[in-house]
C-alpha cells in the first residue's frame, strides 16, 4: 500500500481496536500493563540495542544536545517505564466512573459518567519514553493509541511497540490498540491529521515548531503547549539555602526539558545576599547566566539579558535572572512572558505563597518545591501524555482522566416530555 493508505488502515485499525477495548475490563488491563513491564525488563538489552542504532545516526545528523539526551535510553530509563506501568496499573480506572448524579422535579435520575475518547493521536520527538507513558495511558483509560515518532527514534519505537503488542495478544486484548506508524515520511503525518472520522484527539509532543506546525495542518482537535518558560520567584523571606538548591536543581538537574527553569525572578530586598549564592552554584554546574541591568551590579561577569532573553525557552544550561521590586511585578512578568507551564515560589510567608497559588495562572503553580516535579509521572499520574497548556478540555500534566469525557446518563420510570 502506499503512505495515504498505510496510514488510512492504521487509524481504521485503531478504531475497531477502541471498541473492543471500551469493553475490556480493569483487571485486564492491569494485567497486560503488568505483562508489560517485565517484558520490556526481560528485553531491555534489545531494547538498548535498538534505540543504540539510532543514536549513532542522530549524532552523525548532527542533532543538538537536548534532542539527544531525550532520544537515549539507559538501562535507568527502561526501569523507569517499567515502573511507570506498574504505577498506571495500581491507579483507579476512570472509565464506568459516575462523577455526579441528582434528580430533576420530574423524577429522573441524571447523572455523568467517565468514557475514553476513542482514538488518540500521539505526534512527538526524540523520546522513545513517550511510546511506553502513551500506550500505558491509553491502554488503561480504554483508549487506542497511534504513536508517530521522530525519524531518529524510529528503530527505539518500532522495538518497544512490538513488545508491547506482543503482550496484548498474549493477554487476548486487541493487538492494533497500539500502534506505530512504521514510515518516517511526512506524508503520513500529513494524512494522519486529516482522518477525522477515524482519530479523536491529537496530542502532538516536542520542540515550538512541530506543534505549530501540527495545529495549522489538522482536522482533529489538538492538545498542545509550545514551550515551557518557566518562572521561579524568589521572595523576600525564602529561605536562602532552600532557594538556591530548588534553582540549582530546576535550571541543572536537566535543562533540555519543558519543566526546567528558564527565568529566575528575585525580589530586590534580598537579591544582594541570594545573587552570589545561587550564582556561585550555577556556574559551578555550567550555568550561563544572562541578567537584568540591576542584576549585572551584582554580579558583574554575567552576560546581559535582552528582551528577547525573557521570553526564551532555552532547553540549555542558560539561565535569564532579573531583580523586581515586589510580587506585583513578579506575577506582572510571568503573565507578559509565561507560556502558562509551570510556574514556582520561594518563600516563608503563607499569605504570599497563598497569593502567587491563586493569581499566577499556569497549568502548574508550585510552593517551595522545583519546577521539575511539573510532570505526570511526579504528580502521582502514573506517567503522563503530555502537558496542555491550553484550558480545553485539559490543563497541566494530562493522565488518565483527562484521556476521558463524559456521557450523561438517565434512568427514568416512563417519563415523558410535554
Amino acid at each position: 500500500m502506499d503512505i495515504k493508505s498505510s496510514v488510512q488502515q492504521i487509524a481504521r485499525d485503531a478504531q475497531l481496536s477502541a471498541r473492543k477495548l471500551s469493553r475490556i475490563t480493569e483487571t485486564e488491563k492491569n494485567k497486560a500493563l503488568l505483562r508489560m513491564a517485565e517484558e520490556l525488563e526481560v528485553n531491555s538489552g534489545f531494547l538498548l540495542k535498538e534505540n543504540a542504532k539510532d543514536v549513532v545516526k542522530a549524532k552523525k545528523s548532527g542533532i543538538s544536545s537536548a534532542m539527544l539526551d531525550r532520544l537515549t535510553l539507559k538501562p535507568s530509563t527502561i526501569d523507569q517505564m517499567a515502573k511507570g506501568l506498574r504505577e498506571v496499573a495500581a491507579l483507579p480506572d476512570p472509565v464506568g466512573k459516575v462523577t455526579s448524579m441528582w434528580r430533576r422535579p420530574n423524577g429522573l435520575l441524571v447523572g455523568k459518567m467517565r468514557i475514553p475518547l476513542g482514538v488518540i493521536g500521539i505526534i512527538y520527538e526524540s523520546r522513545p519514553n513517550v511510546t511506553v507513558d502513551a500506550s500505558a495511558l491509553c491502554l488503561k483509560s480504554g483508549n487506542a493509541v497511534i504513536l508517530r515518532g521522530g525519524s531518529e527514534s524510529l528503530q527505539s519505537n518500532l522495538a518497544i511497540a512490538f513488545i508491547l503488542q506482543k503482550v496484548l495478544r498474549e493477554t487476548s486484548l486487541p493487538e492494533k490498540a497500539i500502534q506505530v506508524i512504521p514510515m518516517t515520511d511526512r506524508e503520513a503525518v500529513s494524512e494522519m491529521l486529516h482522518l477525522e472520522e477515524y482519530i479523536d484527539l491529537i496530542i502532538p509532543r516536542g520542540g515550538e515548531e512541530l506543534i505549530r506546525a501540527v495545529v495549522a495542518q489538522s482536522r482533529i482537535p489538538v492538545i498542545k503547549h509550545y514551550k515551557g518558560v518557566c518562572h521561579i520567584f524568589v521572595d523576600a523571606s525564602a529561605d536562602m539555602e532552600m532557594a538556591v538548591n530548588i534553582c540549582l536543581n530546576a535550571k541543572a538537574q536537566r535543562p533540555g526539558v519543558c519543566n526546567a527553569l528558564e527565568t529566575l525572578l528575585v525580589h530586590q530586598d534580598i537579591a544582594g545576599q541570594f545573587l552570589p549564592l545561587a550564582a556561585n552554584k550555577l556556574k559551578k554546574a555550567g550555568v550561563v547566566i544572562r541578567g537584568c541591568a540591576k542584576t549585572k551590579t551584582i554580579l558583574k561577569k554575567i552576560e546581559k539579558a535582552q528582551e528577547d532573553d525573557w521570553y526564551a525557552e532555552y532547553l540549555d544550561l542558560i539561565l535569564a535572572v532579573k531583580i523586581v521590586k515586589n510580587m506585583e511585578e513578579a506575577i506582572a512578568h510571568i503573565e507578559k512572558y509565561g507560556s502558562l507551564h509551570t510556574e514556582s515560589i520561594i518563600t516563608g510567608d503563607y499569605t504570599n505563597a497563598q497569593r502567587f497559588l491563586n493569581e499566577v495562572n499556569s497549568s502548574t503553580v508550585l510552593v517551595n518545591a522545583s519546577t521539575r516535579f511539573s510532570d505526570g509521572f511526579e504528580l502521582g499520574l502514573g506517567a503522563e501524555i503530555g502537558i496542555s497548556t491550553t484550558k480545553l478540555h485539559a490543563f497541566g500534566p494530562m493522565g488518565l482522566e483527562e484521556l476521558t469525557t463524559t456521557k450523561f446518563i438517565i434512568y427514568g420510570n416512563g417519563q415523558m416530555r410535554t
